[in-house]
């Protein structure tokens, strides 16, 4: 079986989901493509295969590739790019939008596929007819941003997709009821595949002495107004003036930075927080070896590999109700599940894990571990993704 996978840059090498799907089928004996964005670096082993280059201020080099494109095109796939273009004159679209969609899509159309997925909701925008065209199933996958934002700011944008779905994958139960609320018909079949974690790279063993201060705290997430950690640190607001001793680091980087910055500031917890910024995997790994609790408390989030990691690392996760959060963490069995922007309620619930029983915390923390191993292993997800294609 052979099966394109499009994203919008080769999986780089911290990028787990998609290096461990792309390595596990092949070692399973598919064929895999995988099909990148005209600007997408080469920073991956995984080859991607390029989509034509964009000039939008040069008419006259586009005019050149968009003459090469198509002569590639209609000699490799006559048949196929024909196809596209009646599919798209069908629905309304020019003979010169169709001719310029056909070359965003130029660079996967003469492969032979049995299944083109795409790896987010949002790369199948102007590219629905593709999968038909060529003759192959159409695949995509569910996650945080593309159902749970994008759709807000552009209504209907899916409204396309729907007719011509053979599979969805998801990443939460919770993300396919949005898209059901979005519109998508409930007779597409559904797969639910997690996100996977190298457990071996985190693991941990369930602390069993009392947590003692400062408490140590850590959140991995990008500086983006979608993670809610401004909400972070108005808990940790509230634990200065409840006279709690801690020290809260935060890893990653983003656009959100300078206000994050500027706030711990105001709050007066500047010496308290640690803007650590972009870390390796490994590193990571150390972080929570020698951190506490964990905090994700987002706004939206699709699942969050790094509460996955956190838990099976041994920390004592406390994460918000956010999308896929309640499926990642169980509420008072592997962590705890609060409402979002309850910053008020993160502070409580750090302050009573300083008076919690240690037995009782010993018990969150190996159910967590346990949890982890048993059902977020990247073994179990390549297992999941081989019998994904299966009829």
């Amino acid at each position: 079986m052979r099966i394109g996978l499009v994203l919008a840059e080769a999986p780089g090498y911290s990028e787990t989901f998609f290096r461990s799907k792309v390595y596990g089928l092949r070692k399973s004996g598919y064929q895999i493509d995988v099909f990148v964005g005209s600007n997408a670096k080469n920073q991956s082993d995984i080859k991607g295969i390029k989509a034509w280059p964009l000039y939008k201020n040069n008419p006259l080099i586009q005019g050149i590739f968009f003459l090469l494109a198509f002569i590639r095109v209609f000699l490799k796939a006559p048949r196929q790019s024909l196809s596209y273009i009646r599919l798209e004159r069908s629905t309304g679209k020019s003979l010169t939008t169709a001719l310029q969609k056909l070359y965003l899509s130029a660079h996967i159309i003469p492969r032979k596929l049995d299944w083109l997925h795409f790896g987010f909701a949002t790369l199948t925008i102007g590219k629905e007819n593709v999968a038909r065209a060529m003759g192959a199933k159409m695949a995509v996958s569910f996650r945080g941003f593309d159902v749970g934002i994008y759709p807000l700011k552009n209504e209907g944008v899916y409204n396309s997709l729907w007719a011509r779905l053979d599979k969805v994958h998801t990443i939460s139960d919770d993300l396919h009821q949005v898209a059901l609320g979005l519109g998508m018909p409930s007779t597409i079949p559904v797969k639910k595949i997690t996100p996977a974690i190298d457990i071996e790279k985190f693991s941990g063993n369930p602390k069993q002495e009392p947590i003692g201060q400062p408490l140590r705290i850590l959140t991995v997430a990008r500086l983006h107004w979608k993670k809610g950690l401004e909400y972070a640190l108005a808990a940790m607001h509230l634990l200065l003036e409840r006279n709690i001793d801690f020290c809260y680091q935060l890893v990653g980087d983003g656009p959100e930075y300078e206000r994050l910055i500027f706030e711990a500031n105001q709050y007066g917890i500047r010496d308290k927080v640690n803007f650590l910024g972009k870390q390796t995997p490994e590193q990571i790994a150390g972080l929570m070896n020698h951190n506490d609790i964990y905090l994700q408390p987002s706004i939206q989030e699709g699942f969050c590999n790094a509460v996955l990691e956190a838990q099976s690392s041994g920390m004592l996760c406390i994460v918000s109700d956010a999308e896929g959060l309640g499926e990642n963490v169980l509420h008072e069995k592997t962590g705890w599940v609060l409402p979002k922007r309850d910053f008020k309620a993160m502070a409580d619930k750090i302050e009573s894990i300083l008076h919690e029983d240690s037995q009782q915390l010993y018990l969150i923390r190996e159910n967590a571990i346990h949890r982890v191993k048993e059902k977020f292993n990247v073994k179990d997800q390549i297992s999941e993704f081989v019998n994904f294609y299966v009829p």
